[in-house]
């Protein structure tokens, strides 16, 4: 079983920084990949960043392509979402959630994705 716990939101003006932490814990955690994924209010959960379990292969959507980044500290269990130039449009919940292990990330759909946490608030307004 994995456990996968969310922090670092809150509110931010338009342009501005937030980084957003996904700590894991349980068996075998740090060999997951592991997505980010953002719900809007009235909005389907939709996929925003992933890294592959050995950090070497990163996928982003193009909504974010430019201003995030994701990137993992396998000795903390921890997966990072960096974001900068942030939009209002960029208002949601985050998830982290740990899926297969496969090279081809992008093609991980999001029913495929086996572990959830439960979503951090990211506000982006002035």
């Amino acid at each position: 079983q994995v456990q996968l716990v969310e922090s670092g939101g809150g509110l931010v003006q338009p342009g501005g920084s937030l980084t957003v932490a996904c700590a894991g814990s349980g068996r075998g955690v740090n060999g997951y990949t592991i997505g980010w994924f953002r719900q809007a209010p009235g909005k389907e959960r939709e996929r925003v960043a992933v890294i592959s379990w050995n950090g070497l292969t990163t996928y982003y959507a193009d909504s974010v392509k430019g201003r995030f980044t994701i990137s993992k500290d396998d000795a903390k269990s921890t997966t990072y979402l960096q974001m900068n130039s942030l939009k209002p449009e960029d208002t949601a919940v985050y998830y982290c959630a740990a899926g297969p292990s496969w090279s081809a990330i992008a093609t991980i759909r999001l029913d495929q994705y086996i572990y959830w946490g439960r979503g951090t608030q990211v506000t982006v307004s002035s």
